[in-house]
């Protein structure tokens, strides 16, 4: 027996499905116009130059137009095997526009040498070439004694042993440094057993990811803990934020931010993981970024440091998602007095 629905009917079930309400569809807020980690740039294009055959070479980021303004050198060291820029290259290219020359070191000949321990030598080497190649007059100027580091990963603790011992590998003494989920895993070459011996006025930012499998939080912890002679050092938290979509992560690698602009073809398993895996989100642009541009700042100025040090709102809060939930803040722990 066949069963007729009739015409109003249907169209009275139609009536009621469409009648339900949708939800909206929540989503993170975008770069600021302005500010910190903010897209007012000084610069429109970025230069890409190559002197990384050997594993003691670097690649450098300059402004493609001509200047005379100085500008200052930001030593950005990659993760194990990270040694395509394109992994960070959106925020190395920020990071240019905004007025900084980028020294990008590579460390390693390829994912099983050199060993961990001359990590460390190694981008100290790369860090002299590329102060060498940047005097000569076809490169922007620079001031290298506004020196500054940003590392991952390994990077992180790359930098941690410069920080101390900048004097030794004949670099110039950094005025800040951040690092980014620091550590070696399972490894342990390259690590100082403590950093005391870190500078009392160096502005020191060591971020940890609170879901990360690779690292976890022992190696900031370390460098938090023992580095007491160095007042100007926050240890920050960062948390998932599963309320809208796409999610704010808490894993390792969240502060890759690729670009295929600075792709130099390697394909490594590093690379292909972050092809697969990178995203640009508040937490690079409301974060990496605006701590390490504030830091900068705070580190040649003397202002703005409630947005890189002490545990202020303008330096925990990431934004709002599109409903006006606040994002996840970070957590930040400053030394006691």
């Amino acid at each position: 027996m066949k069963i007729i629905v009739p015409f109003f009917s249907l169209f009275f079930i139609w009536q009621l499905i469409s009648a339900q309400p949708t939800n909206p569809v929540i989503t993170y807020p975008q770069q600021n116009a302005t500010g910190f980690g903010g897209s007012n740039y000084q610069f429109d294009a970025v230069k890409m130059s190559d002197f990384a055959e050997k594993p003691d070479g670097y690649w450098l980021f300059e402004p493609e137009q001509s200047t005379t303004d100085t500008l200052n050198v930001v030593v950005f060291v990659h993760g194990y095997g990270a040694y395509n820029p394109m992994i960070y290259g959106k925020w190395i290219k920020h990071l240019v526009k905004k007025g900084n020359v980028v020294i990008f070191p590579r460390y390693q000949r390829n994912l099983f040498s050199p060993t961990p321990k001359k990590f460390a030598k190694n981008v100290a080497q790369g860090i002299k070439d590329a102060l060498v190649e940047l005097q000569n007059s076809q490169h922007a100027p620079i001031h290298k004694d506004h020196f500054f580091l940003v590392g991952h990963s390994y990077g992180g603790v790359i930098i941690s042993d410069l920080c101390v011992n900048y004097e030794a590998f004949g670099i110039p003494k950094p005025l800040a440094a951040q690092l980014c989920a620091p550590g070696t895993g399972g490894l342990k070459g390259g690590r100082l057993a403590s950093y005391e011996g870190m500078s009392d006025d160096l502005n020191l930012l060591i971020i940890a990811s609170k879901d990360d499998p690779v690292v976890g939080d022992e190696f900031a912890e370390l460098v938090y803990k023992t580095a007491t002679n160095t007042p100007n050092r926050n240890y920050i938290m960062q948390y998932a934020d599963y309320h809208g979509r796409p999610y704010i992560l808490a894993g390792h690698n969240e502060c890759y931010s690729l670009d295929e602009d600075f792709d130099t073809g390697i394909r490594n398993v590093t690379a292909k993981r972050a092809l697969r895996i990178s995203s640009l989100d508040p937490l690079d642009y409301n974060g990496y970024w605006k701590l390490f541009d504030a830091l900068m700042d705070y580190s040649l100025t003397g202002h703005n440091k409630d947005f890189c040090l002490g545990n202020t709102p303008e330096q925990t809060q990431l934004g709002e998602w599109s409903d006006g939930k606040t994002i996840r803040p970070l957590e930040v722990k400053i030394p006691s007095k």
